[in-house]
């Protein structure tokens, strides 16, 4: 068996994206890693390359600005490094995406289990979204708490919308439930950094820089979860360099100076009350697969 890792990245230094963290993170699993990598404005791929493994084969890309619509060109550079995959299963990390230590042995596990089982086509994923720091996180009705991120090679599978998720023709994907987190860090960035790089997002969407205030204001965090478990060996020193918490708002008072996101809004507080006091299961959840065996701790 064998199983490629692969990745899209682009100015993951100027956006404080933990690229160097996510690959590393997977790198004792995989047989190789393929990274598609945008033409960038900073040392993203001496970073890389700072990794040092033979496991790394770095595709350099240009980023075509007519693709600057509906994140097509994210799910045109995903599709690319799917191509580029040998391996029987394909393993999927963003750049902002970091896999615990603990969970390898278990994924290779799941792949060696389900691998002549045609009914598998991939494996879905639980989620931890940090906010603002990595001492809060996002376990509400809005963010997805599942997402696939391995799939099997050879069978037509495709990037789905702006690269978040996968089909086969535009079919949903069979899928195992397996209980692993992948860790998202995608929202903890300095807040002079989450403005700018939020607005670079918009434009892969719109083809138009998104509007954007010099400082994103992630609002009270005193109103978000507190995290309480381990994160990954690999980010131990990001976490240590963690430098802006004199600009977080860690009370549980005030509104944020922006539109706000669905965790902060009633309909979506509502929801995840129901869901988590009344029904004990999701409802009107975000669900881009077919689960076919679910498996347990």
């Amino acid at each position: 068996m064998k199983i490629s890792g692969f990745t899209i990245v682009r100015n993951a230094v100027k956006y404080y994206f933990p690229v160097k963290e996510s690959i590393l993170s997977i790198l004792p699993i995989v047989d190789e890693f393929i990274v598609a990598l945008g033409d960038s404005e900073d040392e993203t791929e001496e970073v890389i390359r700072s990794i040092g493994s033979p496991k790394i084969k770095i595709f350099k890309r240009r980023w075509d600005e007519r693709f600057f619509k509906k994140g097509e060109i994210l799910r045109r550079e995903t599709n690319f490094a799917l191509s580029k995959c040998t391996g029987d299963w394909c393993f999927y990390l963003q750049a902002d995406e970091v896999v615990h230590e603990d969970d390898l042995e278990r994924i290779v596990y799941y792949c060696r289990k389900y691998l002549n089982d045609p009914k598998v086509e991939g494996f879905l994923f639980n989620y931890y979204h940090f906010w603002g720091d990595y001492w809060h996180y996002l376990p509400v009705h809005g963010w997805y708490q599942q997402e696939i991120r391995i799939v099997r090679n050879g069978i037509g599978v495709e990037s789905f919308r702006d690269a978040q998720s996968f089909r086969i023709k535009g079919r949903k994907l069979r899928v195992v439930h397996i209980p692993v987190y992948i860790y998202h860090y995608g929202w903890v960035r300095p807040p002079e950094v989450m403005g700018p790089k939020k607005a670079e997002q918009e434009r892969y969407h719109t083809g138009r820089l998104g509007n954007f205030s010099e400082s994103f204001d992630y609002g009270p965090l005193g109103k978000v979860p507190e995290f309480k478990g381990k994160h990954p060996k690999v980010m131990e020193e990001r976490i240590k360099s963690f430098f802006w918490g004199d600009k977080l708002n860690y009370s549980s008072k005030g509104k944020p100076l922006r539109e706000p996101f669905k965790h902060e809004r009633f309909k979506y507080k509502l929801i995840d009350f129901l869901e988590k006091k009344i029904f004990r299961k999701p409802i009107f959840s975000y669900s881009n697969w077919e689960i076919v065996y679910r498996e347990k701790l």
